[in-house]
């Protein structure tokens, strides 16, 4: 070819792939037209952003807080799983890029408004994103026809990857999608242009960079996005394994074929020394081997894969020298793997035990406590029961099975003639297939897979109606618009209906079931909003600098907090609500930090933590719980308890699990037609069925501050079971949603009635809500006739500097006794100094 040939080819070129780029360009804005159709649910009219989901909460937080204090970022947050604090295993990237953007268009001084608009849309950015290295990958397996498909199937792709790229759910999960679909993209690309090239090792000795050069730029990007990809997600060694997984058969089949495997080893090696490098300085050394944290582990993975293509290399091309049978290669890999693993074991047995242990943590199924977490259940079991319906629900039930077929067709594909970039997406597609089936998280990683493998199986429906024979004549006939209506003669019956049939059953289902997702969604509710802003303007403020950033303790030491910090119990779930909403210190939090219970068996000592204290079976074991969950002697673990209806009823089985003690809460009892399981006594001895249901009626040392409006729940029928059950006379009708109590000393009213007498103390409260109920306790006198109650609730209001309660008692407590009523008032200070009241 001559140099003025060239030009006219490169314009050639670049005007063959303008209709394509502009159709991607358009693909990529409707599926953020998409992800942002929710924008009424998310940014308010109050100018109140309600972002989405848990963890963008807490994103939004650490965003904050790398800008108040850029930039540094925080690693160690004490304001969370108080008193021991939470070191912060998000990737540092996410934030970056929101924290750059925000400082880019805010001049170097975002408004708040800025960076909440900024924080909402960014998930939806980078979710459109998604169908540019989608389309490639599709280009490169079938053409652009099935990039396509790929890319129209991906911007609609519902389930969690629509949901977790939509408007508000500022979390780091889609850019983690994005990401490893780029590094699968390039390192496809690298492999392709290698093979295709001949690329061997000797042409790195004699420098020959017209070979080199393409593959070594496509290598170097996939390890830059293979490194985007750690950054984001410190789990993201799941791609090494799934590349060096198809590393391995992909050796092994071109040392069958007797094709030097040459490209994939300097592809790999490449790839994989690039993001050991740009890892190393984020690694936290005082880590050691962690999977979660940034830590040695991710070092050493990084060039343990890059090692291992090195020797796979290495091995492949002496059986090639010495023209040692084939089937010898793959016992040799196995052998050298269990080899390797020994080495390891003796080298470092923290490391071994992590690499034994993290293929179960993804891909089995999950037992105890962490059963109960809904993105970690699997895909594939639902109440004990094998089932598809989660399938496909996530990805259509056409997208999922036309998708095994594309698997399948792969998999024939291979005792054909293989190619590296067909191997690559099935190894790919397997594994994650197999990830889903451990947790159903990753069903936003395996939405990729499903929108290529479908575009596969479609483009080879359309080559199989001659789809390139119309395609070319497109370009011959189509010169300007007005050529448009002649094009159409050229369509057979056979193309329309393979055109409808990819439609009707891979596009249609997808976009039907993105647009029913598009209509928002409701959490936080409303009434946690209302409970965590109440808990933020209401109690004592805990001493802490919330817009700070702490160091870590030194290893074995505890974060010293002033006198005046405290702790909030609830659930898990609502642990992020409480610190970002809030601005105080949730005991329990969405890391799993904080819940207590038992891990391996019910042998083992039931650990102080959230799961505890709420199936505690009475006050004092409640009470002891949030005593120990301090190891400070002299404070206890939360000041404050925070419950919901959810909790009460939904969840309350979840708490349980995490005890590994879940028999007797609920027992069958007849009705009078069926037999039904009912809340039984010892779920209404629980701390959470008295605290919520029973309004902690009864309870000496806590005390309900605050209620929201109630909504329908579960709740009635809880209180109506209770009545006819277990001879209750409480209210039948739904209560305050959220409901805020706190741990008091208790004033102490002592007396004297006759000996061994009957006495009683209530008095009627009244909630914020204004709601009432009762509040009383009943006792024997001793053989002298003294009694004594430790009451939570003070008759004469709050004081400054304490908790301003809005619910409270609406007159005196009522002391009964024989023919005697006496009224008994009790101010403040004696409730939360424990001091005596005698009457």
């Amino acid at each position: 070819m001559s140099s003025q040939d060239r030009p006219v080819s490169f314009k050639n070129k670049i005007k063959s792939s303008l209709p394509y780029t502009l159709a991607v360009a358009i693909i990529g804005f409707v599926a953020l037209w998409i992800r942002t159709l929710p924008s009424g649910t998310v940014f308010l009219s109050d100018g109140f952003v309600k972002f989405t989901s848990n963890d963008a909460w807490y994103h939004m937080r650490t965003l904050r807080l790398l800008l108040e204090n850029y930039p540094n970022r925080i690693f160690f947050n004490p304001m969370t799983n108080y008193p021991y604090g939470s070191y912060i295993h998000f990737g540092p990237l996410y934030d970056q890029m929101m924290a750059l953007t925000s400082l880019f268009l805010g001049f170097g001084h975002p408004s708040s408004e800025l960076v909440n608009t900024i924080g909402a849309y960014f998930p939806a950015v980078l979710g459109a994103l998604t169908v540019i290295p989608v389309y490639y990958i599709g280009k490169y397996l079938g053409g652009r026809k099935t990039g396509i498909i790929a890319a129209i199937l991906i911007a609609f792709a519902p389930g969690q990857f629509l949901s977790r790229s939509m408007i508000g759910f500022t979390d780091h999960h889609v850019a983690e999608a994005l990401f490893s679909t780029f590094f699968m993209m390039f390192f496809m690309l690298a492999l392709i242009s290698a093979k295709k090239k001949g690329l061997r090792f000797e042409h790195i000795i004699n420098k020959q960079f017209d070979v080199l050069k393409e593959p070594l730029i496509y290598s170097v990007i996939a390890g830059i996005m293979y490194s985007a990809y750690q950054l984001t997600w410190a789990g993201a060694s799941l791609f090494a394994l799934i590349v060096l997984v198809y590393a391995v058969f992909q050796y092994i089949l071109d040392n069958f074929r007797n094709e030097s495997s040459d490209y994939l080893g300097f592809t790999g090696i490449i790839t994989f020394f690039v993001s050991a490098i740009l890892i190393l300085p984020f690694v936290h050394s005082d880590m050691g081997f962690s999977l979660y944290y940034y830590s040695w582990f991710h070092v050493v993975t990084a060039f343990g894969t890059m090692a291992g293509f090195a020797a796979l290399s290495f091995i492949e091309r002496e059986f090639q020298r010495k023209q040692l049978k084939a089937y010898y290669y793959p016992l040799l890999i196995i052998g050298l793997a269990f080899l390797g693993l020994i080495a390891v074991n003796i080298a470092s047995p923290s490391l071994y035990s992590l690499i034994i242990s993290a293929p179960n943590t993804i891909f089995g199924i999950q037992t105890g406590g962490a059963s109960t977490i809904g993105e970690v259940s699997s895909m594939f079991y639902y109440g004990g029961a094998f089932t598809f319906a989660r399938a496909f629900g996530n990805f259509t039930a056409s997208g999922f099975l036309v998708s095994i077929l594309g698997i399948l067709i792969m998999i024939a594909n291979i005792f054909r003639k293989p190619k590296p970039e067909e191997v690559l997406v099935l190894v790919w597609s397997i594994l994650l297939l197999l990830a889903i089936y451990g947790q159903n998280r990753f069903a936003y990683y395996y939405s990729v897979n499903v929108s290529v493998l479908s575009a596969y199986v479609g483009g080879l429906l359309l080559e199989k109606v001659k789809w390139n024979e119309l395609d070319q004549k497109f370009k011959n006939t189509v010169k300007s618009p007005s050529d448009i209506p002649k094009f159409f003669k050229f369509f057979k019956i056979e193309q329309i209906i393979a055109v409808l049939a990819i439609a009707v059953f891979l596009i249609y289902p997808v976009y039907g079931s993105a647009m029913a997702q598009t209509g928002g969604s409701n959490d936080p509710s409303w009434e946690w909003i209302d409970a965590c802003q109440w808990l933020r303007s209401n109690t004592p403020d805990p001493g802490m600098d919330y817009n700070a950033i702490y160091q870590a303790p030194d290893n074995g030491e505890l974060f010293q907090y002033p006198a005046a910090a405290y702790g909030v119990m609830s659930w898990w779930d609502y642990g992020h609500w409480i610190e970002v909403i809030g601005h105080r210190m949730p005991n329990a939090n969405p890391f799993q930090a904080g819940i207590g219970g038992r891990r391996g068996s019910i042998n083992e000592t039931n650990q102080p933590g959230a799961s505890t204290f709420f199936t505690a079976q009475s006050e004092d074991e409640a009470s002891s719980v949030l005593e120990a969950v301090d190891p400070d002697p002299n404070k206890s673990g939360a000041r404050y308890v925070m419950s919901d209806a959810r909790m009460a009823t939904e969840i309350f089985m979840a708490m349980a699990t995490w005890t590994l003690d879940t028999d007797g809460y609920y027992q069958s009892y007849w009705t009078g037609t069926d037999y039904q399981s009912l809340p039984s006594n010892r779920y209404y001895n629980s701390m959470e069925a008295r605290l919520h249901v029973l309004d902690g009626n009864g309870l000496k040392q806590y005390r309900m501050v605050h209620e929201t409006w109630a909504t329908q729940t579960q709740e009635a029928g809880y209180r109506q079971v209770y009545n006819l059950l277990f001879g209750g006379n409480i209210s039948q009708a739904d209560t305050g949603y959220v409901k805020i109590f706190e741990y008091v000393k208790g004033a102490k009213v002592t007396g004297t009635a006759s000996p061994n007498e009957a006495v009683k103390i209530s008095t009627p409260i009244i909630t914020g809500q204004g709601r009432t109920f009762e509040y009383s306790q009943s006792t024997i006198s001793d053989s002298q006739g003294k009694y004594e109650f430790t009451v939570p609730y003070s008759t004469e209001g709050p004081i400054s500097g304490e908790t301003q309660f809005d619910t409270a008692p609406s007159g005196p407590y009522v002391l009964r006794y024989g023919d005697t009523t006496k009224e008994v008032r009790i101010n403040e200070e004696a409730v939360l100094k424990g001091e005596e009241v005698k009457v």
